[in-house]
């Protein structure tokens, strides 16, 4: 796909960065002409979770890394166990921080990594690829599919060698890179802003979420506790900021706290 861009080298930092922003500018509406391919993969996740099931992310390199990141942010936002949602990326824990040489090209590793996981029909699995021609990825969902596991891939190509072996494929066309080949950039950024759809879709309509508001988020910081503190405030009639924050201490989160102090006081 032909650049649009050439003689990055004699460009200023100012040019540079307004080309660049200009170019992220075209992913969101990207992404919103797929929303019809978004939907169904996600009624079919919630459907498995509320099954038992889980949600497996696998690929390599950046869609790897930005699948564990998605899957590594659920349970302190929504309160779920950890083990619920899953990031695989080729090459392992080393690959988050380091290029692991031809860890991506292994056909069948992945399923070798979903196996550990006792992986089975309740399970979900969305194989994330860029190009949609990661052999990691591409051996991984053919397995699933060998063995009656529901599938589904994020690609930046149409017709993307991914999409055969995905029951929900998704294909997000973001147009040629800033810098040629750089799939961090809007392919790397087209496949986050689905990421976080299908992750927060799933997780509202799975319960954790009230109103608009994270009740089930885990109390890490004092960022958080205060967030959580004003919650209870805004719910339920406490006498003041601090039992509100007792409150919250006592029972780890805001929908727990919440619910404990209804029933005590409807009882």
């Amino acid at each position: 796909m032909e650049s649009h861009y050439h003689h990055l080298e004699k460009m200023s930092a100012g040019e540079i960065i307004t080309h660049i922003n200009k170019e992220d500018q075209s992913v969101p509406s990207a992404v919103e002409k797929v929303i019809p391919q978004i939907t169904p993969l996600i009624e079919a996740v919630v459907d498995k979770m509320l099954a038992g099931g889980r949600l497996f992310y696998i690929g390599a390199g950046t869609s790897g890394r930005l699948g564990v990141v998605d899957a590594s942010e659920c349970p302190p936002t929504y309160g779920i166990p950890h083990g619920i949602v899953v990031g695989i990326i080729a090459g392992g824990r080393n690959a988050m921080f380091n290029a692991v040489e031809f860890a991506e090209d292994d056909m069948a590793q992945a399923w070798k990594d979903l196996t550990e996981y006792e992986i089975n029909e309740n399970d979900v699995v969305v194989g994330i690829a860029a190009s949609g021609s990661t052999p990691y990825v591409i051996g991984g969902l053919k397995k699933c599919r060998e063995n009656g596991i529901t599938t589904g891939s994020i690609s930046c190509n149409f017709y993307a060698d991914i999409s055969r072996e995905a029951d929900f494929p998704i294909e997000v066309e973001v147009g040629p890179e800033f810098v040629t080949g750089s799939t961090r950039m809007k392919s790397g950024t087209a496949q986050k802003l689905i990421l976080n759809m299908i992750s927060t879709a799933v997780m509202i309509q799975l319960g954790r979420v009230e109103d608009n508001k994270m009740v089930n988020m885990q109390l890490t910081n004092d960022k958080l506790i205060a967030r959580g503190t004003k919650m209870l405030l805004e719910k339920i009639k406490l006498n003041s900021t601090e039992e509100a924050k007792a409150l919250l201490l006592k029972y780890g989160s805001v929908k727990k706290a919440m619910d404990m102090w209804l029933k005590d006081h409807h009882a």
